[in-house]
């Protein structure tokens, strides 16, 4: 751990789609909600039904969206689909200053502007078991979800993520899944022993 981060410092997780990282980071907040959270995004999209305004997003207006931008305000911020959505640095540090430790799930891009900020954090990549592309797109498609198009999209942005996740120091850890179970124990103990927060039963 290097001097600048700390116990509470934020956890950065990331990984190709497909590969379990949501699955992992939301076992991680419901297992132990007293020690983690998660900070709520900003985006410039309505809301969706059974959405509730400042609970699953912050929806704000474009012109307010680009005025943080502006400002500062965002620790990583990206487009889709014609919409905004941006991590703040005030959500971040208001979590941090109530003592949780805040994990995040951000894809590439996001990493790198956080890399920028020069945030005080820990980065954990999950990767699909040996970096395996075939693996990873047969996940893809076992989903039964996904279009051709969209398994094609998805396998080149998770081919830039995994040669990304080679680069030298830019995650702390990298955690293959094979067995979901197993990957967690390894997410929980990099964050547990290296932050020295003693694990805790589900709450």
């Amino acid at each position: 751990m290097s001097i600048a981060q700390t116990e509470t410092s934020p956890t950065i997780i990331s990984g190709p789609s497909g590969v379990g990282k949501g699955t992992l980071y939301k076992r991680l907040l419901t297992d132990h909600p007293g020690v983690f959270a998660t900070t709520i995004s900003h985006t410039t999209r309505a809301p969706r039904p059974g959405e509730t305004r400042d609970v699953d997003y912050y929806f704000i207006e474009k012109s307010e969206f680009e005025g943080m931008i502006d400002s500062n305000a965002f620790v990583e911020h990206a487009q889709f689909g014609g919409n905004r959505y941006g991590t703040s640095k005030k959500t971040i540090e208001d979590l941090t200053a109530s003592g949780k430790i805040v994990v995040l799930d951000i894809e590439m891009e996001g990493v790198k502007q956080i890399k920028m900020a020069g945030m005080n954090a820990r980065y954990v990549f999950i990767a699909p078991p040996g970096g395996s592309l075939e693996v990873l797109e047969s996940r893809l498609r076992g989903r039964g979800t996904e279009t051709e198009e969209s398994i094609s999209k998805r396998l080149k942005q998770a081919e830039k993520e995994l040669e990304f996740s080679k680069t030298v120091g830019v995650h702390d850890v990298v955690i293959y899944n094979d067995d979901l179970d197993t990957a967690y124990a390894e997410l929980k103990d990099f964050i547990f022993k290296e932050r020295g927060v003693q694990d805790q039963p589900v709450e």
